[in-house]
């Protein structure tokens, strides 16, 4: 039985085509990436960064591999409301609460955090921690998780306690977490002015994917955020015309972690979301804008508010639920925003 067995398997090797059998062996034979937990990952590529906000980071990481997980369970596709609104009014999904409470959690295990908001409870918490205070929004772009779109997260870490009255200037650490086909982490480091992607890896594990993301200064794409707004918006409508006579690209899904994560891995482009008399601001500055506009300008790129010829990151968050028009991207791109604009 055991020769029988044998002549097939050999049979079966044999029957393989050549190419076939060298792109088999050289699979087998590929480089292993170094995959491991979100502590051990972040301290092997930032030796040089305080292990206290190693530790921060990590808990973001691990709130990311908890989200991934509730996505793919049943909870991920149960879309229904939970019966409750934000402070914006929106609707809460079930899914919203549930994914809020995986960040709030690991950030009270992390020991790192002092004070935390967030998108779903936007009041200043008390997390148990020394070291660290943070805003963000779980999960951004649920409207849209029905069509199975791309979604995500968002993060803002500032040093010390509490983010009222402070400036995305004065973050220390920023990061979105995207979930698509892959689900990826890219943080920005601007002590040491780098910006990088991992991707999680079965579930629990990371690798770094990206070492060092660069936004270039101009390129042909554009994402235009609240297009209602150029009804009543001269200016906006102006500036859209412009991006389809000049043969921009059109990319946009509803989802602002999706767009901006395609201009960070695609190297450009223009993100913008413009208000008007009844389009109003729906971005808020805290749990999204100040997170981004940091990750944006550590990349290479700039950003503005739609009403003040200065960076995102000089706006203060004077209340938490501060909304923010804005314009983010490449360089060039911005600048042609701002010409238009002021």
């Amino acid at each position: 039985m055991q020769k029988s067995t044998n002549t097939i398997l050999t049979v079966g090797v044999l029957s393989l085509s050549l190419p076939l059998l060298v792109a088999i062996v050289g699979y087998l034979n590929r480089p292993k990436r170094n995959i491991s937990s979100s502590l051990a990952i972040l301290t092997k590529n930032y030796p040089q960064v305080d292990i206290s906000l190693l530790k921060a980071i990590a808990a973001l990481m691990d709130s990311t591999s908890g989200i991934d997980k509730l996505l793919r369970s049943e909870i991920g596709f149960d879309t229904s409301v939970a019966g409750s609104t934000n402070a914006s009014g929106d609707d809460q999904l079930k899914l919203d609460i549930s994914c809020d409470e995986c960040v709030f959690a690991n950030l009270r295990k992390s020991q790192v955090f002092e004070i935390g908001a967030s998108e779903e409870t936007p009041s200043e918490e008390e997390l148990g921690g020394i070291g660290y205070s943070i805003g963000f929004d779980p999960l951004d772009g649920s409207s849209v998780i029905g069509s199975n779109f791309s979604i995500g997260s968002i993060f803002g870490i500032f040093p010390g306690r509490g983010v009222l009255n402070r400036t995305g200037r004065e973050q220390v650490c920023a990061a979105i977490s995207c979930y698509g086909p892959r689900t990826t982490f890219i943080v920005a480091l601007p002590q040491i002015n780098v910006v990088r992607e991992f991707t999680l890896v079965d579930g629990s594990q990371w690798a770094c994917s990206k070492d060092n993301i660069q936004i270039n200064k101009s390129k042909k794409v554009f994402m235009p955020g609240n297009l209602r707004a150029i009804n009543e918006h001269k200016k906006y409508a102006s500036l859209v015309r412009l991006w389809m006579s000049e043969r921009y690209t059109l990319r946009y899904t509803g989802a602002m972690v999706a767009e901006v994560n395609y201009l960070l891995t695609k190297g450009g482009g223009i993100f913008s979301n413009v208000s008007s008399a009844t389009s109003k601001a729906k971005l808020r500055l805290l749990y999204e804008c100040a997170p981004i506009a940091l990750i944006i300008e550590t990349a290479g790129g700039k950003t503005v508010h739609e009403g003040d010829d200065k960076s995102v990151l000089d706006v203060q968050v004077d209340i938490l639920d501060r909304r923010c028009g804005l314009a983010m991207g490449s360089a060039l791109e911005v600048d042609l925003f701002r010409k238009v604009f002021f």
